[in-house]
């Protein structure tokens, strides 16, 4: 339906009654409705086991806090999965990444402002000046590094940690590295709440690497650099992969980068915008 959105899905009519007196109370709209093909609405929801929940799409922000208040949990299966269909038909077709990005539930890494929007392809702020990425910037960065499970990576730029933790799917271990510490801080949290063990978090100059834990296998960096750090294709081992996008503060390519023979090997991913590799060995501040 054009201007609406599923908020959930809940066991049984009278609940489902119950919960959309309440949302009617707050003044949002909302339709019932049953696990019938759209064509065929309305129809009628008396008996149902499970009833779908349907708010207007101006409503959501609302309607998800006045969820939260009854301590319901919003469906946000069917969003991540026509994001993924959306993925697959731009290319992405490793399994594993598919398998990865269904796994981590975007929605908890965005503003609860932008919870509308979370699994829009599209990058969102998350404060302090910078953004989650585009889930196809992630999708395809992470499809580059072909990531094995024995792989040690290192993330610069951990942002929200949505990134890291696609990359804690695939990997046996993540080191990330934050510039920002109130960032580096969030996302630790929100991570360990997750379940994930096998990241390491790092508050300081990204561009500079983690050189104690290197080599890495694969290197992933998530803002705009001016040129190759040095020092990160020093931590990149023989035969390692790193992506990363360079260019100007605007406007960068997101290379491929493959250390073959002691040689860098690049290659063109396609055209992107990131906010701008901060350090000694990137943008100055």
């Amino acid at each position: 339906m054009e201007g609406w959105r599923k908020l959930t899905t809940v066991e049984g009519e009278a609940q489902a009654r119950i919960v959309a007196s309440f949302l009617e109370g707050e003044n949002i709209s909302v339709q019932l409705k049953s696990h019938v093909p759209p064509s065929v609405w309305p129809v009628s929801v008396d008996g149902l086991a499970e009833v779908q929940i349907w708010v207007r799409e101006d409503d959501l922000p609302r309607a998800l806090e006045a969820l939260e208040a009854l301590h319901i949990r919003p469906s946000w299966e069917e969003a991540q999965e026509e994001l993924l269909h959306e993925l697959e038909n731009l290319g992405i077709d490793d399994p594993a990444v598919l398998r990865a990005l269904r796994a981590v539930p975007r929605h908890l890494f965005v503003p609860a402002h932008l919870l509308p929007h979370a699994y829009a392809d599209t990058p969102l702020p998350i404060g302090e000046g910078q953004t989650v990425s585009q889930p196809y910037i992630v999708a395809l960065s992470t499809q580059a590094l072909e990531l094995g499970p024995g792989d040690r990576v290192l993330e610069v730029g951990t942002g929200s940690g949505y990134q890291t933790a696609v990359l804690a799917e695939l990997a046996k271990e993540v080191f990330t590295v934050e510039r920002l510490a109130a960032l580096s801080e969030e996302a630790q949290n929100r991570l360990a709440s997750l379940g994930y063990r096998n990241v390491r978090f790092k508050v300081g100059d990204g561009t500079k690497g983690w050189p104690e834990e290197a080599p890495f296998e694969a290197i992933l960096v998530t803002a705009g650099a001016p040129f190759l750090p040095p020092s990160l294709l020093a931590q990149l081992k023989e035969g390692g992969r790193m992506v990363i996008p360079v260019g100007d503060r605007t406007r960068q390519d997101l290379l491929l980068v493959r250390k073959v023979g002691g040689k860098v090997e690049e290659r063109s991913l396609c055209p992107c915008t990131f906010v701008p590799l901060i350090g000694e060995e990137g943008w100055r501040d």
